[in-house]
């Protein structure tokens, strides 16, 4: 177990170096300049400004010699100050996080639940009209555009019934409150930011869980506790949907990566201020250093996600782990 575990973070070690590398050159290496739009956005675009930023801000090095410092200033705990906001990206990130944390972690888990039930529910009768229907469930909600989801959502929800608020964290009147009335009115709106992910998280654990429950029916060991009698439900729900949850396992980590890039797009219909909107802002700023600690934050995140899931999936199924 510990040469597993040791071989799992070895790899994840390298694979966020490259991820780093890759991103700070393909960053570095997009048309536009930091320096000319920060000028124009506070009215001073003359060349000596723009100038001046360029060189206070090394952009006027090369590449190689600005990935090297960025790698060493990573590897001592510093991401750098924003050009935008002209504060440390780590702080910037850090006041984000639990905002963003706060829809896409319920968002995946709600996807994995609706998800394993649903695909449950549909082999039950496979190739009936819940099973078509549910699939077709399924598929249109996957191949749908998340902020399409998001603005109807809140047509529906907000403008015709007028049950959820449409946007924000909280509502104005209790900006600077700290009580009860103040997080009950952020968990109301954080339903629809919520529901929008969910409804892009929950397709990839159907189809995958549909796939294995319908593979383990034509098991020999399914024919033979229908043989000895067991009841087609009980067979379904306590054996083999045990064996096809650790499938659905390994898709956290990967969900996590599409939970963030879904979030970039909920959070800016929704008005959510977390990290994908803080990361549109800085796409559209062109601020490197932002981006850059936001893509490092998303890819430790994922990272780190994937390895608990191998730990957990070896520790469940030993013959990963001895593999």
């Amino acid at each position: 177990m510990r040469k597993y575990v040791t071989d799992r973070v070895l790899s994840s070690f390298f694979v966020l170096i490259s991820v780093l590398v890759i991103n700070f050159i393909i960053i570095n290496l997009a048309p536009g300049n930091p320096a000319t739009i920060m000028g124009s956005e506070t009215g001073l675009i003359s060349q000596d400004y723009i100038q001046y930023l360029t060189q206070k801000w090394g952009l006027d090095r090369p590449v190689y010699e600005r990935l090297a410092v960025y790698l060493w200033n990573v590897f001592h705990g510093d991401l750098g100050i924003s050009y935008r906001y002209v504060e440390p990206v780590s702080q910037l990130i850090l006041e984000r996080i639990p905002l963003t944390l706060a829809i896409t972690v319920p968002s995946i888990v709600l996807g994995f639940l609706v998800g394993t039930l649903l695909a449950t529910l549909a082999c039950r009768k496979p190739g009936g009209g819940l099973d078509v229907g549910l699939t077709t469930l399924a598929m249109g909600s996957y191949s749908a555009p998340i902020f399409w989801v998001a603005i109807l959502l809140i047509n529906v929800f907000s403008v015709r019934l007028k049950l959820l608020p449409p946007t924000g964290i909280v509502s104005p009147q209790l900006i600077g409150s700290n009580g009860f009335d103040y997080y009950l009115d952020m968990a109301k709106h954080a339903i629809l930011p919520i529901v929008t992910l969910t409804l892009g998280t929950f397709p990839p654990y159907y189809r995958l869980t549909k796939s294995v429950i319908l593979e383990q029916l034509s098991e020999d060991y399914v024919v033979t506790l229908k043989a000895i009698g067991l009841p087609g439900f009980r067979v379904l729900y306590k054996h083999v949907l045990r064996n096809a949850l650790l499938p659905g396992i390994t898709l956290f980590g990967i969900q996590m990566g599409f939970a963030f890039a879904g979030a970039a797009l909920v959070e800016n219909v929704f008005a959510w201020p977390g990290i994908g909107r803080l990361m549109l802002d800085a796409i559209m700023a062109r601020d490197y250093n932002l981006l850059m600690g936001i893509f490092l934050f998303v890819t430790v995140a994922v990272v780190v996600a994937n390895i608990v899931v191998d730990l957990v999936y070896g520790y469940l199924d030993p013959r990963i782990r001895r593999g």
